[in-house]
């Protein structure tokens, strides 16, 4: 068995800032700070008796899904009509270096690719499913009315395809999962996304658009335990999970992963957050940044919430929010469950880029 030390992996967080009580700091006072730095002291992350086997080779270089890549906003004021198709891809990936799983995905992502349409709409869906699969899948859209959100009618063994047409009636940003009997398993391994249902009159222009999927990984390993993770069933029934993941890995948009996604000083940013889950709630803060505009459950209609610190979003729900930038900094996107950025890999980084702002923060009065 081969497992990263406690110490190991509490470097590996310092480099990006999140490391024990140096990430506490940011977020809470001192006595806390030293309580963290006091418990950390001589800690180990719990492994495997038997150990894993080695990694396996990859399918893919990354599984994260580019949080920029989402489809332009809606600028039509008529009914259209849209073909969108999806191939469900069982791959194997890192979810971090030496770390490997057997991921299932829509489009070979996590999480899949966003459908972006105007309410009164008809979407035309297409569902594959390759011969090469080991796996039955389908898709329930949460923005349908219908079986199973189209699930019923989009179960396909591997080699087949399926097709359902449904309007989108409502307006919202909902998700999209994998609803076989074994959900748990398919979503957790990534098969989830997120369908965009634009009000009639669209949604306020803001400079960036962002799209990030929350969700656990139940495995049989340790966290930085490297080797290859099978799917734990026991530690997802328990809902002891391994890892916490922002698309699909531990630390992917950070210093030490892809990197921040990069603004200007000034930029307001809108957010959506799907959480997959399959069960934790996420308790989504923005560090260093306020919910500015908080569209809760992915309601896009009601009056918005307004400078919301930190917002409960369950798992099988989209929110949305939208962030004003006044100072350069990371922001550090997390669940407020702290041992999921902590030891778990939940964690990302917008970075805004720009000169100082002193007048609003001053780190050297």
């Amino acid at each position: 068995m081969k497992e990263m030390p406690f110490t190991d992996r509490r470097a590996f967080l310092s480099t990006i800032s999140v490391g024990g009580a140096a990430f506490v700091a940011g977020c809470s006072g001192d006595g806390e700070e030293e309580a963290a730095a006091s418990t950390n002291q001589g800690e180990t992350d719990t492994a495997t008796e038997d150990g894993l086997d080695p990694a396996k080779d990859v399918d893919v270089d990354r599984i994260a899904a580019d949080p920029r890549d989402i489809p332009d906003p809606v600028d039509w004021d008529e009914p259209r009509h849209h073909e969108v198709e999806m191939t469900t891809e069982e791959v194997t990936a890192e979810i971090e270096p030496g770390v490997t799983f057997d991921y299932m995905t829509f489009d070979g992502r996590v999480p899949g690719p966003m459908v972006r349409v105007r309410r009164g709409d008809t979407v035309t869906f297409r569902l594959n499913n390759p011969e090469d699969s080991q796996l039955p899948h389908n898709i329930d859209f949460h923005a349908v009315y219908g079986p199973g959100g189209g699930a019923s009618d989009t179960t396909i063994a591997p080699g087949e395809s399926a097709e359902i047409q449904y309007q989108a009636t409502y307006p919202g940003v909902f998700i999209y999962h994998c609803a076989v009997p074994n959900m748990d398993h398919h979503i957790s391994a990534g098969m989830f996304g997120a369908i965009l249902v634009e009000p009639e009159e669209g949604l306020p222009e803001v400079d960036h658009e962002l799209f990030f999927g929350q969700h656990e990984l139940y495995t049989n390993g340790a966290p930085g335990e490297e080797g290859h993770h099978e799917f734990d069933i026991d530690a997802a029934k328990s809902q002891d999970s391994t890892y916490v993941c922002l698309n699909g890995e531990a630390y992917a948009f950070t210093g030490d992963g892809y990197g921040p996604v990069t603004v200007e000083k000034g930029d307001r940013v809108r957010i959506f957050h799907s959480n997959g889950g399959p069960n934790h709630i996420s308790s989504w803060h923005g560090i260093g940044n306020v919910w500015e505009t908080f569209y809760r459950d992915g309601d896009l209609v009601s009056e918005p919430d307004r400078f919301v610190e930190t917002a409960p979003v369950a798992p099988g729900t989209v929110a949305a929010a939208e962030i004003d930038t006044p100072v350069p900094g990371p922001i550090k996107l997390v669940d407020h469950a702290l041992t999921r950025v902590v030891r778990k890999g939940m964690l990302g980084v917008i970075q805004v880029e720009g000169e100082e702002e002193p007048g609003i923060y001053n780190g050297d009065p």
